[in-house]
């Protein structure tokens, strides 16, 4: 298994990174032709997803749901008051496996990876493991 950990600066509370592009090139580097890609953040304020990336507006929808759904709540008892964005995490979950075919990413073709920040900004890590051959 050949594993690389990526930096990510994010800027605001809630916002959605594409990833996309800087898992590909790994996958390439590493001349593999069928495997698995696993996906991991090791954040408890953070996620990843796998949603469409030909509209930037779905990312908006996205964390205007989130939000709606899981509230900054001032009763919540958690001392850093940042208890909304742990339930994001969990709700949308710290991984994701996508399959390699024929030396690719086996996207949908809207399929785009993000990086879920709920608690920023914040200097982020995400890690990518490749399993293959």
């Amino acid at each position: 298994m050949k594993t690389k950990t990526f930096n990510l600066t994010t800027s605001d509370k809630t916002s959605f990174h594409d990833i996309t592009d800087a898992i590909k090139q790994f996958v390439q580097s590493l001349n593999i032709t069928e495997g698995v890609v696993h996906i991991f953040i090791p954040h408890t304020t953070a996620a990843v997803t796998i949603n469409e990336n030909a509209d930037p507006t779905v990312q908006q929808d996205l964390a205007k749901g989130l939000n709606k759904a899981f509230p900054d709540d001032n009763t919540f008892k958690h001392l850093e008051g940042n208890s909304d964005a742990h339930l994001k995490s969990s709700a949308i979950g710290v991984s994701e496996q996508i399959l390699i075919i024929d030396g690719k990413l086996h996207l949908g073709l809207w399929q785009g990876i993000y990086f879920c920040e709920f608690d920023g900004p914040r200097q982020r890590q995400y890690t990518i493991a490749v399993q293959g051959n």
